[in-house]
């Protein structure tokens, strides 16, 4: 089991975590289905909301993560 948040995740996207960090969460990834759908969607999210975000990072963050986890819940339905 993974201990990783989406904010954590959302750094690993953007190359901000360092290279043990990096490799962890990668490892996980490969292991952890629910860490791998976390991660897709955050991903979905952010190439969907970057293009259109020219607001404070921490805003853009927010933005991603809330986009993520709305897009989650509809897979779950």
């Amino acid at each position: 089991m993974h201990n990783f948040t989406p904010e954590d995740l959302v750094q690993y996207l953007y190359n901000e975590t360092s290279t043990k960090k990096s490799a962890d969460i990668l490892a996980a990834l490969e292991n952890d289905w629910s860490l791998r759908e976390m991660f897709e969607a955050i991903k979905e999210a952010h190439q969907t909301l970057e293009p259109a975000i020219v607001s404070p990072r921490e805003e853009v963050i927010e933005k991603i993560l809330r986009y993520a986890a709305k897009s989650m819940e509809l897979h779950h339905h």
